[in-house]
């Protein structure tokens, strides 16, 4: 069994729930290894069944930056522990200087501040390194030269975007990109129709299995049938679903009974499929066929089994409008999931696997939820957010993006009953002005991606049904926040002016 042992300092700075749940090692390649950790006093040992050298990456407190996922650099297995906070320093500054080298050599102009910055990183590091064996010093002069090399990414990936979107916007004012966002209320589109048609040329309708027919034979069709009416009637874009949520307790209960029978159950599916979409075949375009489609949880599922299911309703789909496109939805397309050892396909393995059955998969959607536990992530920096969409688009299909984050901590009714807001690790306390401000910082780097072809909010109203607590547009009261028109300035880039 392979070991890689840290010393924490101070003791107790890392979250035994919390924190150490959510790390992980992954390899050269990205790849996620299934291991456990150990806490005893100051030191973390994480365990594994390979030995082989990995990255380990994990939430760690960032001055000015919350508690972001930190990677350290390739490490090899070694009797004596690493010092966590220098070998975090050590990965982000190279992660850096791999990225500034590689947009480098692709033209791009390097902002002089971010050099300077940079530098301080570099220094800051080397000092931390010949404080030892000073753990003390060591860990505060490290947690200085990360704080700088998350500083000097942020001025790198702005100066990126900017590039890219200069040399976009004055090819077309207009991006090939729609702008959608989720509408889980009927009401909401009327009582909000001005704002929404300023913002938003794409809608996602919730075509829900489990909302549709609740109990078996009996459906409701009439609110999404009105949703439709309304989008045809305003001309925007439409994507349907998710038909399928392949979460726990995703699909209508009464399926529970053919939950071990898994023909008869691929047979409901498939029904479902080819009736939901023959009934807004030529009206809607898009189809979200599937959600939660590499993690599962519905009736306890392999990967193989899901795979099959995937396939089938994606030929079925196909069958039913030849013209649509389909895609599925990818939960937490990092992976870290993976060290729980419950899984053997990565995120992109898995749609990989997809594409090769060749079942007329047109697109993926990514969904990138941050500030939540289950079905959350931690934050990222935007050079994970651009190594991620990189490595996706690298399968050469259209990247769709599904955002959301939570605009305060406070209960949420309506929200889905496994699902919570996290203790606050972004750079400020959650709000509605924190909101916006993630919302600045990533939709940018979104369209600066030609892979990405749509990006989604993921619901429109905190007032009615939806799963992640709090991340709507408009609060429980029906008050418009201040999110809305941060995605309308992102959208006409009038940052650029």
């Amino acid at each position: 069994m392979g070991v890689m042992r840290f010393t924490v300092h101070p003791e107790g700075l890392l979250d035994a729930e919390a924190d150490l749940p959510r790390a992980y090692i992954s390899g050269f390649d990205g790849r996620v290894f299934a291991s456990r950790f150990e806490v005893n006093g100051d030191h973390v040992d994480f365990r594994r069944v390979n030995a082989d050298s990995g990255k380990l990456l994990i939430p760690y407190p960032v001055e000015g930056f919350g508690k972001p996922i930190v990677s350290t650099a390739s490490l090899r297995e070694h009797d004596d522990p690493y010092i966590l906070s220098l070998e975090l320093a050590r990965g982000k500054i190279c992660q850096v200087r791999n990225q500034l080298a590689t947009w480098e050599g692709l033209g791009m102009i390097i902002p002089d501040e971010f050099r300077t910055v940079h530098k301080e990183a570099h220094h800051l590091f080397a000092q931390a390194t010949a404080a030892k064996p000073d753990i003390a010093e060591v860990t505060r002069l490290a947690n200085k030269a990360i704080a700088k090399a998350f500083e000097a990414i942020d001025q790198l990936a702005n100066a990126y975007v900017r590039q890219r979107l200069s040399v976009r916007f004055k090819r077309s004012p207009q991006l090939p990109v729609s702008f959608g966002c989720g509408i889980n209320c009927v009401d909401a589109p009327y009582k909000q129709r001005e704002p929404f048609l300023e913002t938003f040329n794409a809608a996602a309708i919730p075509i829900e299995w489990k909302q549709i027919e609740p109990q078996e034979g009996v459906y409701h069709w009439d609110s999404c049938d009105e949703l439709v009416a309304w989008c045809m009637e305003n001309r925007l874009l439409m994507r349907g679903g998710p038909l399928l949520d392949l979460s726990s307790n995703g699909l209508p209960e009464w399926l529970n009974q053919w939950g071990h029978d898994f023909f008869n159950l691929q047979s409901f599916l498939c029904d479902f499929v080819e009736t939901a979409i023959s009934r807004y075949a030529g009206k809607v375009r898009l189809w979200e066929v599937s959600s939660r489609v590499n993690t599962g949880g519905s009736f306890n599922l392999n990967e193989e089994e899901r795979l099959t299911l995937i396939a089938r309703t994606l030929e079925v789909a196909r069958q039913s409008d030849e013209e649509g496109q389909l895609m599925i939805r990818v939960e937490d397309p990092w992976g870290s999931y993976l060290s729980a050892g419950e899984h053997r396909l990565s995120p992109i393995q898995f749609v990989d696997a997809l594409l090769r059955c060749g079942v007329g998969l047109s697109g993926v959607n990514l969904e990138i939820s941050v500030g939540y536990g289950i079905k959350g992530s931690a934050p990222r920096d935007l050079l994970d957010l651009s190594r991620l969409l990189d490595q996706w688009s690298m399968l050469e299909i259209p990247l769709n993006v599904t955002l959301a984050f939570p605009s305060c901590c406070d209960a949420d009714p309506h929200a889905a009953d496994d699902v919570s807001v996290a203790e606050n690790c972004w750079r400020s306390p959650w709000s509605t002005q924190s909101q916006s401000d993630w919302i600045d910082s990533v939709i940018p780097l979104l369209m600066a991606k030609q892979s990405v072809v749509g990006i989604y909010w993921s619901h429109l109203t905190d007032a009615s049904r939806h799963v992640f607590p709090n991340a709507g547009l408009i609060d429980a009261a029906g008050n418009p926040k201040s999110s809305f028109q941060s995605i309308l300035d992102q959208r006409t880039g009038k940052w650029l002016q």
